[in-house]
């Protein structure tokens, strides 16, 4: 077992679970701060904490606080997070900024599984991954998460990059930096609102027994980098591909109309979804993050028995 870095704050219910080797799933709280209203934002929180823990699982989850990276949050720092409009949005090149600072930041895909390696945390949830935007060959806007997912060990669950990015780019991106994308249960790429992408998954397992034993295999053969497990949102939950790709073209037309760029885009978009779709893309949002919850537990469970068997 990794033990955490000296400068990260653990809380001491998962200290005590890292301590004894059980499983741990690490959750990111950009979510929080930038992805939901208040106060449905916090009500999903500690509904996808309890989630993890009715799996048998030790949720944390990640920000920074007055400056101090936290791995695991009280019901009170969560509230913070909900609804300190002064949260920043922290990705892995504004850890140290704000940590000198000693102010609140709310971390991305990026920031949240580099913070939970450093914990020694192997499974992370959240709702959608970033990737290359629409337009990214042109403008190189691509997100931070890819790079990290090239270098850091941590296998994240997810729905798929999100819908308002450029799926096949950023499958092609993953690609080149070696980092293995796996469909669960599904032979089609999932778009974050929609099961279907357009996209065949480069690879597909059906349990989490398998997802662990290929996290076990690739980590100990020394190939660095993260896996990245792609959950469909549940059928009964998803909006389909047509219908939520009208909605997107509409916010990408506002985001440009206003002038919106760099880390500011995704908030804007995501909210402007939400606005557009008349609250359906927030139900579906909160759906899909719920059954990620439940399947990075099971996932943990499982590798932490093989942890345990080796």
């Amino acid at each position: 077992m990794t033990s955490p870095h000296p400068l990260l704050s653990v809380a001491p219910e998962v200290r005590a679970a890292l301590d004894a080797g059980g499983p741990v799933v690490a959750l990111e709280s950009t979510i929080i701060s930038h992805g939901m209203p208040y106060p449905r934002n916090v009500e999903m929180a500690r509904e996808v904490e309890q989630i993890v823990r009715d799996g048998g699982a030790t949720p944390a989850t990640i920000a920074i606080l007055d400056g101090v990276p936290r791995i695991g949050l009280s019901a009170d720092e969560l509230d913070v997070l909900a609804s300190d409009e002064g949260v920043a949005k922290v990705s892995i090149r504004d850890i140290g900024y704000v940590a000198a600072r000693r102010a609140h930041g709310a971390t991305t895909v990026a920031a949240t599984m580099r913070l939970a390696a450093l914990a020694g945390i192997r499974v992370f949830v959240t709702g959608g991954l970033g990737g290359v935007h629409r337009g990214g060959e042109d403008t190189l806007d691509v997100s931070a998460d890819l790079t990290e997912m090239s270098r850091t060990d941590v296998a994240i669950v997810s729905a798929g990059v999100k819908s308002l990015l450029d799926i096949g780019r950023t499958l092609e991106v993953l690609e080149t930096l070696g980092v293995p994308v796996v469909a669960y249960r599904a032979d089609e790429f999932p778009s974050f609102f929609s099961r279907s992408s357009g996209f065949t998954a480069p690879m597909r397992l059906d349990t989490p027994a398998e997802l662990a034993a290929m996290m076990r295999a690739k980590w100990d053969l020394g190939l660095e980098g993260a896996i990245s497990i792609a959950n469909p949102v549940p059928a009964a939950d998803e909006i389909p591909q047509p219908e939520i790709e009208a909605t997107i073209r509409q916010a990408l037309a506002d985001a440009d109309a206003r002038g919106i760029r760099g880390k500011d885009i995704t908030p804007y978009l995501l909210g402007r979804i939400v606005e557009l779709s008349g609250g359906a893309s927030l139900e579906t949002n909160i759906a899909l993050v719920r059954d990620n919850a439940r399947l990075g537990a099971a996932i943990a469970v499982e590798y932490a028995a093989t942890t345990a068997a080796s």
